[in-house]
């Protein structure tokens, strides 16, 4: 994973500022028309300055799908999980216990998302955004689908058949990877629930939530996911179908079908997992 740049690099790196304008005329040219359906990934920094920083980016995209499209965002809360695996850091185990009663209870409104980018938590913010009701691995969406996509998010099915991966499949929606890569393609995991392959497991997790509108530390099991392929997942994928990158500012970005994709990895996961 690339190191996050400085503003001054970010300046240094562009030569004149993306501004709503200019963004949407990029959008626009990638192909992103009024009425798609878009799961947006992305870096603020690898678009080059932009005045008005997401705002812009995220108003830019709003007004290209228009109120007939519909934009989602993965807004994961990653603090709200079982301690005893956490990795990045991870901490004392004689911490583990205050945190499973202290961890305030996940509430779409207020709870943050955890190094998620300022896009995304700009995004979750957003008049009329909708977020789903996973303590961990929420999605936001607003527009046309906002609803239908975050409704129903099963504790046990964080990016499976229960989520919102799977009603962006339904309505054939597109992958939009602005300034990264397939490492952080989260419709990946949804082809990881479809998939039959080699070590697939089920693992035990936790998070605090309010039930009847008390505060509880729920356990639940959800699929073991495992994205450390998937930048090369996404490699032999765009070379089966001569994919070529277009542009949003400076940044490479991609425009693919969630659907071609998922259906790709389902079988590439069989064969090299």
């Amino acid at each position: 994973m690339k190191a996050k740049k400085s503003e001054g690099e970010v300046v240094k790196d562009t030569q004149s500022p993306n501004t709503i304008t200019t963004l949407k005329r990029d959008f626009k040219t990638l192909g992103i028309t009024a009425g798609s359906v878009i799961i947006m990934h992305s870096s603020l920094g690898e678009i080059g300055w932009t005045v008005g920083g997401p705002v812009s980016v995220i108003q830019a995209l709003m007004e290209t799908l228009t109120s007939n499209g519909t934009l989602i965002m993965p807004t994961f809360s990653s603090d709200n999980t079982d301690p005893t695996e956490w990795e990045n850091p991870p901490v004392p185990e004689r911490w583990w216990n205050i945190i499973k009663d202290e961890m305030p209870a996940y509430q779409p409104e207020i709870t943050p998302t955890r190094e998620m980018g300022m896009i995304i938590e700009s995004f979750r913010k957003w008049p009329n955004v909708m977020r789903s009701n996973h303590p961990s691995l929420s999605f936001a969406a607003w527009g046309k689908f906002a609803k239908f996509i975050i409704k129903d998010h099963k504790l046990t099915s964080g990016l499976g058949e229960h989520s919102p991966l799977a009603r962006i499949y339904d309505l054939d929606g597109k992958i939009l990877l602005v300034g990264v890569n397939h490492y952080n393609n989260t419709s990946l995991h949804l082809a990881e629930y479809r998939s039959d392959f080699s070590g697939k497991k089920h693992i035990k997790n936790g998070s605090a939530m309010m039930i009847n509108k008390k505060r509880q530390w729920v356990e639940y099991e959800d699929l073991d996911h495992n994205s450390d392929d998937f930048e090369q997942l996404g490699i032999n994928f765009e070379s089966e179908i001569n994919y070529t990158s277009g542009k949003i500012g400076i940044a490479e970005v991609r425009l693919i079908s969630q659907r071609e994709i998922v259906d790709f990895a389902i079988d590439w996961f069989k064969k090299n997992r």
